[in-house]
């Protein structure tokens, strides 16, 4: 059987230091890359200098009020041709050489797998509450998500992350690729469609990347209404699956690590943090009642609504 081709495509604004040990660890992957895109925003914040010089990588640059999470992710699949097209952010970090092969092993078990995502790993610097949510949100174990999981896992069916994931391009392209003008979480509304296609999503958790925030409250609570508003826009894919009760098992069983773990004074913090994700996420369904100027405020992509 021929050998699927795969390309890589990272958007990145103001990328640092780190951004070079990602690109190095790319060039040391045992699976071919046939390209590496960067869809950089402001020429001026890009350093190529700084960077290792890949013969795979090419750089386009776009303007700030050009970036859209779906669409600029869209614009640089038009510029590979590979069967596979994978995604990472500036600040994904692979964890050995062996990322990419994990991810196409996947794509060449079954021809109806259409999207395979990674696990994301805490970094040295992640708090003891984010990195408990990390193993709960990419566990250890592997797992084929199709329509005949909805009624068991409910929203998480449709979970992926453009952190690390990587989608085969006849499916991509059937499908329309991700939607245009989306405050973010194309990849969930995309692998939505994608499931209710009859097509599969896969966790691999071989496929390794370092990568995690230590999001305040207030963060937290930016985050998530955007992350509601996203799911209130689009009916057609969340329209009826509940995710709220994802987020009330994930308190639980936090609460329930640190009490065993000694660190129970951290609950306060705890308690805290998921009051402030579920009046983000409540406020974020039911944006459409909301001023525009409140919605900005909530916002943690404020651009998104001046443009609107």
């Amino acid at each position: 059987m021929k050998q699927k081709t795969i390309s890589i495509i990272i958007p990145t604004y103001k990328p640092d230091e780190n951004f070079a040990n990602l690109l190095q660890m790319l060039g040391k992957q045992t699976y071919p890359i046939d390209k590496i895109i960067v869809m950089n925003t402001e020429e001026t914040f890009y350093h190529k200098e700084q960077y290792p010089r890949l013969e795979q990588l090419e750089v386009h640059h776009i303007k700030k009020q050009e970036f859209d999470h779906g669409g600029t992710r869209n614009v640089g699949v038009t510029l590979t041709n590979t069967d596979v097209v994978c995604f990472l952010t500036q600040d994904a970090m692979p964890k050995d050489e062996y990322l990419v092969e994990y991810m196409m092993k996947a794509f060449d078990e079954n021809e109806m797998v259409g999207a395979v995502y990674g696990r994301q790993l805490p970094a040295k610097d992640c708090g003891i509450i984010e990195a408990y949510t990390r193993s709960f949100n990419y566990p250890t174990e592997r797992k084929v998500k199709s329509m005949k999981d909805l009624e068991q896992l409910g929203i998480k069916t449709f979970f992926c992350s453009n952190v690390c994931a990587a989608y085969r391009r006849d499916i991509y392209n059937k499908l329309g690729g991700f939607p245009l003008k989306t405050i973010f979480n194309e990849d969930m509304i995309f692998t939505g469609r994608l499931v209710k296609s009859g097509y599969q999503v896969v966790y691999e958790p071989n496929a390794k990347v370092i990568h995690s925030h230590n999001y305040s409250g207030s963060q937290q609570f930016h985050r998530n209404f955007d992350l509601a508003v996203s799911q209130a826009q689009y009916p057609d894919v969340f329209g009826g699956i509940k995710s709220e009760g994802e987020g009330i098992k994930l308190v639980k069983q936090t609460g329930k690590y640190l009490v065993k773990g000694g660190k129970w004074y951290l609950l306060p913090k705890l308690i805290y943090q998921s009051g402030c994700k579920y009046i983000g996420y409540l406020l974020g369904k039911n944006y459409y009642k909301l001023p525009k100027k409140v919605c900005i405020w909530c916002s943690m992509n404020k651009s998104y609504w001046l443009q609107k």
